[in-house]
């Protein structure tokens, strides 16, 4: 449709490499990891296991309609009650404990993106929006024309993690160029630092992660014909 910037694919059933538990009938957007702007939360309404955040976002709202997908920091949520270059998402618990959208606060600046249209360029990787944990920034060091920040992560999944290959960070498609047992790191170029919220995180902060998909669909199916098959990112604890 003229103006709607979406692409969606047919969830592949219950069982996902992610351990989420996705309908028979469910659509899932796809996004690319290119941040359109950094947005802002202005509301966080906390449930009981729940919260109701409501951002602020004029260049992805300029189309959104209610039930639109949108990158939050790179979760994929459902656009509710759009008006005046704000929208309205609801999170729940399973999202907030495996994100870190847990610690939003009024005034959290966060990556936004609206799903990716058919016929638009794949500037990033496919990223899904669904998150498999978090990780820390551990280190930053500055080079002449680029950063070096390095993250620990949990839930073994650095297993899913190889140099020059994708991962989100934020939202933020990335190239790894270094990873061990815990740790990865990236080289951030200084248009990345600057439109997008990596340029903010200090070392101790959190980020959101989500890997390759094609990682965790490989591990699956491999382990299927081995009979060793795992349970997933951050699954079978």
């Amino acid at each position: 449709m003229p103006g709607q910037r979406v692409v969606r694919m047919m969830a592949g059933g219950r069982g996902s490499p992610t351990g989420e538990d996705i309908g028979e009938d469910e659509e899932t957007a796809v996004f690319t990891g290119i941040v359109e702007e950094v947005g802002e939360i202005v509301d966080v309404v906390a449930g009981e296991d729940s919260a109701r955040l409501r951002v602020r976002g004029p260049v992805v709202t300029s189309d959104a309609r209610p039930g639109d997908s949108i990158s939050v920091n790179g979760v994929c949520l459902t656009v509710v009650e759009p008006s005046a270059g704000e929208f309205g998402v609801d999170v729940m618990g399973e999202t907030l404990r495996r994100s870190s959208l847990a610690g939003a606060t009024a005034g959290s600046r966060v990556n936004l993106e609206r799903a990716v249209a058919a016929g638009d360029r794949l500037g990033g990787h496919i990223v899904q929006g669904h998150v498999d944990g978090v990780g820390t920034v551990v280190e930053r060091t500055e080079h002449e024309q680029w950063t070096t920040v390095r993250f620990r992560v949990t839930d073994g999944l650095t297993r899913y993690v190889v140099e020059k290959g994708s991962i989100a960070v934020d939202g933020v498609s990335l190239t790894v160029t270094e990873v061990d047992d815990e740790t990865f790191a990236v080289g951030l170029i200084p248009t990345t630092l600057r439109e997008t919220t990596l340029g903010e995180r200090a070392v101790g902060s959190t980020v959101n992660l989500e890997v390759d998909v094609v990682a965790k669909y490989v591990e699956r199916l491999v382990g299927a014909q081995l009979g060793t098959q795992d349970t997933g990112p951050g699954q079978g604890k």
